[in-house]
């Protein structure tokens, strides 16, 4: 799961990075409105953690702008604007929760969780399945009948979204922003290796999935015949 922090307090911002991805999440951080709605109109996250007071473009209107666009992102509403007011405001330009600084990192973590649940596909599960083959969370591995192997990091995330995405094509582009972000540096090559790696282990296991390319267009699973 990807997340956008869109906070101008760049230690807070950072700090919010490295709890997010301490407890199992992806997260990038912009620091001003025009680039958080940019980046979120781009569809390529889960959440977002949306501060008020920002620069070029509050909050408020960041939200506004999301919703008229029909962008349905859940977002969380993160600032140091404790009015009743500006709750009303918040929620009502479209926010699905309103959280006030300072806040307990456990707290922020389980308002996350509670808009993930909200959206069945989102909600985390420790094992995916597809075909003869199953990706276990709790192990980072894949497996099939009585063979596994482990999978690194970057090979995890690309399978779950693969597993989670089954038959529908997955771009590069769109496995780069969701893997590696906005951020990184990363190229069209980085994709094709980490695609490589796991074609090989999915040969290793002798399951009946493939990764399928689809030229010109990005990568897809499929079941072949036993």
């Amino acid at each position: 799961m990807r997340i956008l922090i869109v906070e101008d307090e760049v230690r807070l911002a950072s700090t919010l990075r490295d709890l997010l991805e301490l407890n199992g999440y992806s997260a990038d951080t912009c620091h001003d409105g025009e680039a958080g709605l940019d980046n979120t109109l781009s569809g390529i996250y889960d959440v977002v953690i949306l501060d008020v007071m920002l620069p070029k473009m509050d909050g408020f209107s960041v939200l506004r702008s999301l919703r008229a666009a029909g962008n349905t992102t859940p977002v969380l509403l993160l600032t140091a604007r404790s009015e009743v007011s500006d709750k009303v405001e918040g929620l009502d330009c479209g926010a699905d929760y309103y959280l006030t600084k300072p806040f307990a990192p456990g707290e922020l973590l389980a308002c996350i969780r509670a808009l993930t649940r909200r959206q069945p596909e989102m909600q985390p599960v420790n094992t995916l399945s597809y075909g003869d083959v199953t990706l276990d969370k709790n192990s980072f591995s894949l497996n099939c009948g009585d063979r596994s192997v482990r999978l690194s990091r970057k090979e995890f995330d690309i399978m779950e979204l693969l597993m989670r995405n089954r038959e529908v094509v997955l771009t590069k582009e769109t496995l780069l922003l969701k893997i590696w972000g906005y951020e990184s540096d990363a190229e069209d090559n980085n994709v094709e290796v980490y695609i490589s790696f796991l074609r090989k282990k999915l040969s290793h296991l002798h399951a009946h999935i493939r990764i399928k390319t689809i030229r010109m267009v990005g990568y897809c699973l499929e079941q072949t015949e036993p």
